[in-house]
């Protein structure tokens, strides 16, 4: 079964398009191939890999790379997840979808370690509920894989 190409975009590729490709890949890996992107790359973040890893996620193999990387790459759904990506989305080739997803960047977040933290656990949610919606609602047109 041929899986639907899904590329998330935000800015550094280093949390929240991060997060979505680890998410997307953890629960919807049977009908989905997620991919994830920046305008400006710069590196996985330690809380991203942390605050996955505490729901049994991981990041191993994941880096930050630039859209160009992509840049003659099919994709079925492109998802901005700010608006700066937004604004910077190259057209991919193909009839893909375009579906924005704002979401605020813990990284803006000031303070102690562990309120920062908890900000990356908060979109880590947000995300897996988005990701978990759009799972149920795309894959629905697709013949899940048989039981082994």
């Amino acid at each position: 079964m041929k899986k639907t190409p899904v590329l998330f975009i935000c800015t550094g590729n280093s949390v929240r398009s991060q997060m979505a490709e680890s998410l997307m890949r953890q629960f919807g890996g049977e009908w989905f191939e997620p991919h994830s992107a920046g305008t400006n790359p710069a590196g996985l973040h330690r809380y991203t890999r942390q605050v996955l890893s505490e729901i049994g996620i991981s990041t191993e193999g994941q880096e930050s790379k630039h859209l160009d990387v992509y840049q003659n790459t099919e994709f079925d759904y492109v998802i901005p997840l700010c608006e700066v990506a937004a604004i910077s989305c190259p057209n991919f080739p193909g009839k893909n979808r375009r579906i924005n997803w704002y979401i605020d960047d813990p990284i803006r977040v000031i303070g102690s370690e562990e309120r920062r933290v908890i900000a990356f656990r908060i979109t880590r949610n947000i995300l897996k509920d988005k990701i978990l919606r759009f799972i149920r609602e795309k894959s629905s047109v697709q013949t899940p894989p048989p039981a082994e």
